[in-house]
């Protein structure tokens, strides 16, 4: 058996590619000493068994995120028998980045063009030829998706094991430096290979001119290490003389010189294409204006919630209507057949008025669904976060934090996990603070079901102040949280932006599809038990009337109430439903409806007898803010530990009744 590591950017298709070539030959752990996944798996090709392991998307090897540390140091010190990279075909020119670091440390390399299809038919045609003769490592194109070239790429990955027609890149430092650069790079590792054999010495050399820390320190605990490191400072100080510039910028800058040569000379672009990225161009200089950007933003955001509104409204009432009817029509059905009132009332007012009553909103979160995932395929989501990116700055967040933090708006979970490209452990910590709290799409029922009862003309416009103070609160939480527990300047964010398209129906419909359904498992598993949980609760002990303070869910929550009365809404059910919230946001409106016996009577009618507007903004309000569901802390707790899992929860706890003591004080006084 021999070892093949898979590397490449995110969004290459590097997963697809690992999925195709194991099938279901798959495990999946984490990496020794950190939380981040690591997926393994083989096959089988000429009888022999071939271990794939699949790293985690990086764009460079640069040791700073977790993700790329892992992705450079199982290449430089596993060893593996041969990397594949895998490149996504329409972004040639930034996937070669990647590509020539790995070629400094790994010169056995299969280099895997993906989503070829796409290209062609945006006009791109890879020159495949030329490229391999210019790089001297075989090159496979592949449909990952679709399970086109993975036969060939077996092939590839078997004949350079076998050494079989293999081709080593040979003089790689003279082809991508100029000669001043490239002659003294030999130079320093000739010294590097008298003293050191644990690291490619091209490598050392190299990381070396470039003043890497990390290496340096390396260096200097070996033998002879102050000779190699004497010489390093010397040979820089006579490239820095010679280009008069410092020298992590001569090579950095010889190195994409290296990688346009290469994209010229391999990669044709029809006219057309050329015409579709001029206009993308001219399309951001709108969207991405510094002073049109924000509201651009906000007035889409907007328009999204305006839409869910209008088109979901009508939809969710209907399936309101229809929930009351089934309940009545179930309770009638079981009690002529001669069942026990308690199982009636388990149907009746636990299952259907728990589940149902969060069941109502699915016509507005698809639609939710759909219009992000519109916005994801038309290239815009990625000039959301680089729009957020300017302001990020001066709250103290890093520029990179915009992605995880739009990612959280679907749910906080993916989020928190995708702060793990962020290079800093002071920046992935804030980051991860403030994360919950972004409005994610489990507490859309809540601001859905109070704006439309309590704001019913401007409940478009609720929920998007319900989203606008989550925002303004996981900002200003950044300075206070930057100021108490983290110092530093944060680094700007690099990013590539997609060129705009019209979204494809199929892909729109696909990730709408997948995220609703995520959504209706979740109603029929895990907010259906707890609903039934809250209704047993409800109905003991036996002899109280249902949900009734005399309950033990009744008497619970009678307990914390009092707690709730300064932000105006201390009575039971209202206590009960935070305190069931914290399992899945969700469930505050299943448990609403659980303990207000919404079976026959819609929450519409019964939530104005129990809250004021005032009471149900305050509410709102908290429920926005307070801790988030337990898998978030669960993913705080395991991507960082239980420290800054507990600053999370208290945090969160104290913020949300500032904020809602303020909103009821305030509002009390002027009203």
């Amino acid at each position: 058996m021999f070892r093949v590591a898979i590397a490449g950017n995110p969004n290459s298709g590097k997963t697809s590619l690992f999925n195709a070539l194991t099938g279901q030959n798959q495990y999946v752990g984490n990496w020794p000493g950190v939380t981040v996944e690591k997926k393994q798996g083989y096959f089988v090709y000429n009888g022999e068994k071939i271990e794939i392991t699949d790293l985690p998307g990086t764009y460079s090897l640069t040791p700073y995120s977790i993700d790329e540390r892992i992705a450079r140091d199982y290449i430089l010190k596993d060893r593996p028998d041969i990397v594949v990279i895998v490149a996504d075909s329409i972004n040639l020119e930034r996937n070669f980045y990647l590509l020539l670091e790995v070629l400094h440390i790994h010169r056995n390399v299969v280099l895997v063009l993906n989503m070829s299809d796409i290209a062609q038919k945006n006009g791109i045609n890879v020159r495949q030829i030329e490229l391999f003769k210019i790089l001297g490592i075989p090159v496979v194109q592949t449909v990952a998706n679709k399970g086109i070239g993975v036969e060939k790429l077996k092939e590839a990955i078997h004949s350079n094991f076998k050494k079989q027609n293999i081709l080593y890149v040979e003089n790689l430092i003279n082809k991508i430096y100029s000669n001043e650069v490239s002659k003294r790079i030999n130079a320093l590792s000739s010294i590097v290979k008298k003293y050191v054999e644990d690291y490619p010495p091209d490598y050392i050399a190299v990381k070396l001119l470039e003043r890497d820390d990390e290496m340096r320190e390396k260096i200097i605990s070996k033998n002879n290490g102050k000779v190699i490191l004497q010489e390093a400072d010397r040979l820089i100080r006579e490239i820095e003389e010679y280009k008069r510039d410092d020298t992590p910028s001569v090579l950095a800058m010889e190195r994409y010189a290296f990688i346009h040569g290469v994209y010229k000379e391999v990669v044709e672009i029809a006219e057309t294409v050329e015409k579709k990225i001029d206009a993308t161009d001219k399309i951001d200089r709108v969207m991405t204006n510094r002073y049109l950007g924000i509201p651009i933003f906000l007035l889409l955001m907007y328009t999204v919630f305006t839409l869910v509104f209008k088109l979901g409204g009508p939809l969710s009432d209907l399936l309101d209507s229809g929930m009351s009817k089934l309940a009545i029509l179930s309770e009638k059905a079981l009690l002529s057949i001669g069942l026990s009132k308690y199982i009636v009332s388990f149907f009746s007012d636990g299952i259907i008025a728990g589940v149902g009553s969060v069941l109502v909103f699915l016509p507005s979160i698809m639609i939710l669904y759909l219009l992000l995932a519109m916005l994801e395929d038309s290239g815009y989501m990625a000039r959301a976060a680089f729009v957020v990116d300017k302001i990020m700055h001066k709250f103290g967040l890093h520029g990179k934090s915009a992605i995880p933090m739009v990612i959280s708006f679907g749910c906080n979970i993916p989020g928190i996990l995708a702060t793990r490209t962020l290079k800093s452990e002071k920046d992935r910590l804030l980051t991860i603070l403030v994360i919950p709290m972004i409005p994610c799409a489990a507490r859309l029922p809540i601001f859905i079901l109070f704006g439309s009862v309590f704001f019913k003309n401007h409940s478009a416009l609720f929920v998007f102040m319900m989203y606008a103070l989550g925002l303004t609160m996981a900002f200003l939480s950044s300075i206070i949280m930057s100021k108490v527990f983290f110092k530093g300047e944060s680094s700007p964010l690099v990013m590539e932006l997609p060129p705009y398209r019209v979204p494809d129906f199929s892909v729109v419909w696909r990730v709408t599809k997948q995220r609703t359904w995520m959504f209706l498992k979740k109603a029929g598993t895990f907010i259906m038990l707890t609903v039934a949980l809250v209704w047993l609760l409800g109905t003991l002990p036996v002899g109280v009337e249902y949900a009734s303070h005399k309950s033990l869910i009744g008497e619970f929550g009678s307990l914390l109430a009092p707690v709730f009365r300064p932000i105006g809404f201390g009575f039971w059910q209202a206590t009960v439903a935070l305190i069931f919230g914290f399992l899945a946001k969700e469930v505050v409106v299943g448990t609403l409806g659980t303990v207000f016996k919404a079976g026959e009577n819609t929450l519409s009618s019964i939530l104005p007898v129990y809250f004021s507007h005032l009471s149900a903004l305050s509410f709102s309000v908290y429920s926005l803010l307070y801790v988030p569901c337990v898998a978030a802390v669960a993913a705080i707790w395991k991507e960082t530990n239980i420290k800054w899992a507990l600053v999370s929860v208290f945090y969160s706890m104290t913020l949300a009744y500032i904020v809602a003591f303020i909103i009821y004080s305030i509002g009390g006084v002027i009203l």
